[in-house]
């Protein structure tokens, strides 16, 4: 894996004989996004990502697909989740918990998350329906559990409810977007401040 980071920027590469990913993101952009992953619905749900959390983010993935999208899934959420650590820096200023509710038609996400470099993932979402054309909803999982162990977040998501999958899918990302936007957003009133009592996050 090679690292190239500046400010709140940073570039991540990692290959494995199942996936080669090439990740960007800077916690402080516009919402600006460059998805190929080779799974449309993928892209659809991490160009939201980028949009409503205002990160700037590319990624280029090529994968095993033409085995399962898993793989890639995972791995692209492994890249994110080591991308934004690693763009936090020392975390010093930072408001470190995110909180967010949201709504998409009849669905209503839930999502809290904590950057305590104590990893801890919790998952309340059920569907009657797990398949959006081709891709299952079970992946969303496999990639937020990626997510919160390789950024060492403590995350909770909750489907309060919702029935249509594409829209449970579409409000868990979006959801997840603004809770982290929240975590990450730097507080003026604590700008040299770790936001730890233990001194270490």
């Amino acid at each position: 894996m090679t690292n190239k980071k500046n400010n709140r920027k940073i570039s991540i590469e990692r290959n494995t004989k199942e996936t080669q990913i090439k990740l960007s993101i800077d916690l402080d952009g516009e919402g600006k996004a460059e998805i190929n992953t080779g799974i449309p619905f993928f892209d659809h749900m991490l160009n939201l990502f980028s949009r409503h959390g205002l990160f700037d983010l590319s990624v280029k993935a090529v994968g095993d697909i033409d085995v399962d999208y898993h793989h890639t899934v995972e791995d692209v959420g492994i890249v994110l989740g080591n991308a934004i650590k690693q763009a936090l820096g020392n975390k010093v200023g930072i408001n470190r918990y995110g909180f967010f509710i949201l709504p998409m038609d009849e669905s209503l996400a839930r999502v809290a998350i904590d950057l305590s470099d104590r990893p801890y993932f919790v998952y309340d979402v059920s569907a009657k329906n797990m398949m959006i054309r081709d891709f299952n909803l079970c992946l969303v999982r496999e990639f937020f559990q990626a997510v919160s162990n390789s950024l060492a977040c403590n995350l909770h998501i909750k489907l309060e409810y919702g029935e249509e999958p594409h829209h449970i899918a579409e409000a868990i990302f979006k959801c997840f977007s603004k809770a982290l936007m929240n975590a990450c957003s730097l507080n003026e009133r604590a700008k040299n401040i770790l936001p730890s009592t233990k001194e270490k996050l």
